[in-house]
């Protein structure tokens, strides 16, 4: 017999899984709880094979908070999200916590019973849709680091007076206040922005700044200063 938790905050939800499942000689639904705090007590009560878990419950994320909390403690629990609708951010956070699979709360009962049957035996399927999700996820990591990484090279090219000027418009001093605290005049300044812009190749400084800014960039390189001060202590 596989063993079966069952989390989900709607009565008449939980009736018909449990009624589902039941159908099915090899499935034994040993606990149907209506939120996350139940379901973590219960998997240490009663200890499941398979958990289907609802994600939104007594909050956005309790299914998710929950399934966190029992993977810590039985790694070997195969939990499966049970969820209204295909939203890529909460799916791939639940397979970032390492559960087995994902299915929505309108599949048939064929479905449902395969996917925990599946997921007992180990063999829990990358469907497309979920791989596709995967995908464009690493994809977007990916394209954010080449982001980062390319503009931090270019930043790594500007001479420190760049630097300097380049950090004082962001913290929002004017190009006046500037020259009279680095005591040059305007047509110097002019071009070492000048000289910025066409190694961000952009139009302004606004965007300049607003690029650094957004992917932190300053922060970065000011964390890795006070690294190497450290180590030289």
């Amino acid at each position: 017999m596989i063993k079966v938790l069952i989390a989900e905050d709607m009565p008449a939800l939980l009736k018909k899984y449990q009624r589902l499942l039941e159908k099915d000689s090899e499935l034994e639904v040993v606990a149907a709880v209506q939120n996350g705090y139940e379901a973590v007590m219960k998997t240490v009560l009663c200890q499941p094979d398979v958990i289907l878990m609802d994600i939104e419950m007594e909050t956005r994320t309790a299914g998710l908070d929950a399934a966190s909390q029992i993977l810590s403690q039985y790694p070997e629990v195969k939990i499966i999200i049970l969820t209204s609708y295909e939203d890529d951010e909460n799916v791939f956070q639940a397979f970032k916590l390492g559960v087995s699979d994902y299915v929505l709360k309108n599949s048939k009962q064929e479905e449902l019973i395969a996917c925990v049957k599946d997921a007992y035996a180990g063999r829990s399927p990358i469907r497309p849709v979920i791989a596709e999700k995967i995908r464009r996820e690493f994809q977007r990591v990916k394209q954010s680091e080449d982001s980062f990484l390319y503009n931090l090279m270019l930043v790594t090219q500007l001479t420190q007076t760049e630097i300097d000027i380049l950090d004082l418009l962001r913290q929002g001093y004017e190009r006046s206040e500037i020259c009279s605290m680095r005591c040059v005049e305007m047509t110097t300044l002019k071009r070492h922005i000048h000289n910025i812009l066409k190694k961000f190749d952009l139009d302004s400084m606004a965007e300049v700044v607003k690029l650094v800014n957004d992917l932190k960039i300053y922060d970065y390189l000011h964390n890795v200063k006070n690294m190497d001060l450290k180590d030289t202590r």
